[in-house]
């Protein structure tokens, strides 16, 4: 049957879809795909994460949408919906993932994004484009916030001027005042496979999560939550610590638009970019409920 006589529906992804989900997604980003090949156990572990996790109030979806053909996935696009906190307020963010459309159903993919993104109140992002792809993300509203990343070498900082200060676990309660937000963050997030961490000042307790990769073989810790860029170059130097103690990084990866000053490393423009669409402009180095942090993309 053509796809002229076939019946074709945008609708939402149920627990029953999930099998033939992860089917079309192994096929998808398989060994002819153009970006980084992903096996069937991945994305049965990316299906785990998003049926147990919280979702914000309302009516989000769990997984996102497929494009359905007399009963037959041939299109895909998940989603993760995320309450973020900032200032005291609650407000709802999206990470679109794993897009597939299958070759022949290919002009399903434009209604299949814009039904994905209809959420007019949500802050959209968009962390792991594809390079071939900048000038149509850009046409089609979203907005550039992220232009590089920064590779750095924390033991290489100066130490606070602060003496008292100290990395602690998120298991352990900080003898600081602390934000139970950013702790639910945090205790979330080692669920995802983080590492989540406070730095602890007489003042306050600043929260920290790290995803543990490689970046082309080289071991690095990549910075995917921190409440402010200047917090990380602060406590730069007792942090590099504590990662080489208790994860072997001397290497941290970290969203930048430039060379951050009080960090010694490399920068390098071009890689890393994100966008985003919305009525809240996304700090660097927050990617929390996001692919990179829950998923290690």
């Amino acid at each position: 049957m053509g796809i002229k006589s076939s019946r074709i529906k945008i609708r939402l992804i149920t627990d029953a879809d999930i099998p033939a989900a992860i089917d079309l997604l192994t096929r998808g980003y398989g060994p002819t795909h153009v970006g980084t090949v992903r096996p069937r156990g991945f994305w049965e572990q990316v299906f785990s994460c998003l049926s147990r996790r919280p979702l914000p109030t309302g009516d989000f979806p769990r997984y996102g949408y497929v494009i359905d053909s007399d009963g037959k996935l041939v299109g895909i696009m998940l989603l993760i919906f995320s309450t973020i906190w900032q200032d005291g307020k609650a407000t709802i963010r999206c990470n679109g993932s794993g897009v597939y459309v299958e070759p022949s159903f290919r002009l399903y993919a434009s209604p299949l994004i814009k039904k994905a993104f209809n959420c007019k109140d949500a802050t959209h992002l968009n962390v792991t484009p594809a390079k071939y792809t900048f000038k149509m993300i850009e046409i089609s509203g979203f907005v550039r916030y992220c232009n590089g990343v920064f590779l750095a070498i924390p033991l290489f900082s100066r130490a606070p001027k602060n003496n008292n200060v100290r990395v602690i676990d998120v298991n352990v309660e900080p003898d600081a005042p602390f934000d139970p937000h950013e702790r639910d963050l945090l205790v979330q997030h080692v669920d995802y496979g983080c590492k989540s961490v406070w730095c602890v000042t007489p003042e306050w307790a600043y929260p920290f999560v790290f995803r543990v990769r490689h970046l082309k073989r080289v071991p690095c810790a990549q910075l995917v939550y921190c409440r402010d860029m200047d917090d990380f170059v602060r406590f730069a130097r007792p942090l590099g610590s504590y990662l080489a103690q208790n994860t072997g990084r001397l290497l941290v990866l970290l969203d930048a638009n430039g060379r951050p000053p009080g960090l010694v490393g490399k920068y390098f423009p071009g890689r890393g970019v994100k966008y985003f669409q919305g009525p809240y402009r996304p700090r660097l180095c927050d990617l929390a409920y996001t692919e990179i942090s829950m998923f290690g993309v």
